[in-house]
């Protein structure tokens, strides 16, 4: 069965942007497209004379053509859901390899650059998340955040294969401040443990290293820039997204709060960003059991072929 890219849409233009990011990205792995609307009544985005069936009707239609219209060679399907779109897209993302939203969709709040939406699935969908902006797309590099955590290696891999397929630079940025990093032991217990200057540099350059050390031989085409800083993780990432076409971050690393499914640093980057923000978990989407939301039977299923998420037009 072929991989699934899917994108939810609320006919906002963020998540009509989002539609077309989806299906590039569908394009770029060879992969299906499927189109979520989550219908909520208090949220449809209604016409003057329009009732709902048309306003689902419109919203779908647009999004399909869309999709059609930035990637003709991809296959497109589409469903229409009741509920609300956290619910019904997380469920929906145990079945996506990727899943796209726009930053802000219809209702949010003035002021927020990420809609509860997009930080809802960021801590509890099943499969990375690509959350992108209305705007014009940079021509920069992919850039990964590195702390150097085992939560962090999943991110580390998907920033790498984004780079390949988009045949872009790869920037691997590593920021710390002695508040965050955790000063090297001496190589002798006998010792003082004040360390040499520049001995904790040197460590958070190593551990960079070893970082993205494994992904290499996997790419060998993937032109690799390596970049540390004394700032924090936060401001030097917004500073790199500028310029940059993709950011990449792991949900969480280090310093994170047990019990936290989405990091301080990630959630910045997702209200500050000025680039796409890819999230991605430390578990597989397969790894996860199936929510009980999406083992509910629905009606009039609309859903992809293949064995992918059933839908129901509400």
């Amino acid at each position: 069965m072929r991989d699934l890219v899917m994108a939810g849409t609320d006919g906002s233009r963020s998540s009509l942007t989002a539609v077309e990011a989806a299906a590039r990205e569908a394009s770029l792995r060879g992969a299906d497209l499927h189109v979520v609307h989550a219908v909520s009544r208090p949220t449809l985005p209604l016409r003057p004379g329009e009732d709902t069936r048309a306003s689902v009707a419109r919203v779908r239609a647009e999004a399909e053509d869309r999709a059609r219209t930035t990637a003709p060679g991809v296959n497109v399907t589409s469903g229409v859901v009741g509920g609300k779109p956290t619910a019904v897209l997380t469920a929906h993302s145990y079945a996506a390899r990727l899943m796209v939203v726009g930053s802000r969709g219809l209702g949010g709040l003035t002021g927020l650059m990420a809609g509860s939406t997009a930080v809802h699935l960021a801590a509890h969908g099943a499969c990375p998340l690509l959350v992108v902006r209305a705007g014009g797309a940079c021509k920069g590099p992919v850039v990964l955040a590195v702390d150097g955590s085992h939560a962090g290696t999943a991110a580390v891999r998907f920033a790498f294969t984004e780079a390949a397929l988009r045949k872009a630079d790869l920037l691997a940025l590593h920021a710390w401040t002695p508040w965050s990093a955790p000063m090297p032991p001496p190589p002798d217990r006998t010792m003082p443990h004040a360390a040499a200057p520049g001995a904790l540099a040197e460590h958070e350059a190593c551990l960079l290293s070893e970082a993205i050390a494994g992904q290499r031989g996997d790419f060998p085409d993937v032109n690799v820039v390596c970049r540390t800083g004394r700032r924090t993780a936060r401001t030097a990432l917004i500073d790199a997204s500028r310029t940059a076409q993709l950011l990449v971050v792991g949900a969480r690393g280090h310093g994170g709060f047990a019990g936290l499914l989405l990091g301080s640093v990630s959630q910045a980057l997702l209200h500050h960003a000025q680039c796409p923000v890819a999230v991605v978990k430390a578990t597989a989407r397969h790894d996860h059991p199936a929510p009980p939301a999406a083992r509910r039977r629905p009606t009039r299923p609309t859903g992809p072929p293949g064995g992918g998420p059933r839908t129901a037009v509400g």
